[in-house]
């Protein structure tokens, strides 16, 4: 049984169906990818962790000058490989990884991405920081995030049980208040939060560095 301090495996026996499953709120996903799209350039150099099968990176990929996308899922990482050719893009790369096995790249990038990972992460507050020192003087820490503490109790107790045989992966119950401290703490000012009706809906945020 695969359990949550191996997401690389567990990830690796989801992405067949990850990669096939529709986009849960299309409305919203498009509505991220233009305030994302704002903020972009030719010459924007950006980083993605936690990308999946990579289809955010490839499609801000003509908005942007380079972008690299980073998963602990090596069936992830073969499956955007995979989409990145056959859409003929040339400006994304993906990588198999961690963002905290890289070596710090201090204010090298213009921008990175979080989509769908923080709740995964049990160090999460230790990537923040690593992402704000990533970035330039001014750069964009752009997440989306289930803040899960905000719903009903219940999901806690679920979340916990489900961690404690397997059948989960990592995953992290905090609010959005929480979080938006968070960002701040580690010297971010939030540009944007944006968030559709709902409580089960993902916290969209644009935090920018100083």
């Amino acid at each position: 049984m695969v359990r949550s301090s191996d997401p690389g495996r567990f990830w690796d026996r989801w992405a067949e169906r990850y990669a096939a499953a529709p986009v849960s709120d299309p409305e919203s996903y498009e509505t991220k990818l233009a305030m994302t799209r704002e903020h972009l350039t030719p010459q924007s150099q950006v980083f993605e962790f936690g990308c999946g099968t990579g289809s955010t990176a490839i499609s801000h990929a003509p908005y942007a000058g380079r972008i690299l996308g980073l998963d602990a899922s090596a069936k992830m990482v073969e499956i955007a490989r995979g989409k990145a050719q056959a859409a003929g893009v040339r400006n994304v790369s993906f990588e198999q990884g961690d963002i905290l096995g890289r070596p710090v790249e201090a204010a090298s990038w213009d921008m990175v991405m979080g989509h769908s990972i923080l709740h995964l992460l049990d160090d999460r507050q230790e990537v923040i920081a690593r992402v704000f020192r990533m970035l330039k003087p001014g750069g964009l820490f752009v997440s989306s995030t289930i803040c899960m503490g905000d719903m009903a109790r219940v999901i806690g107790w679920i979340v916990r049980a489900g961690r404690g045989v397997g059948l989960l992966p990592s995953l992290n119950v905090f609010s959005r208040a929480t979080l938006e401290v968070e960002m701040r703490g580690a010297g971010f000012e939030l540009d944007e939060v944006w968030q559709p009706q709902g409580r089960a809906k993902a916290v969209f945020i644009i935090a920018r560095k100083p």
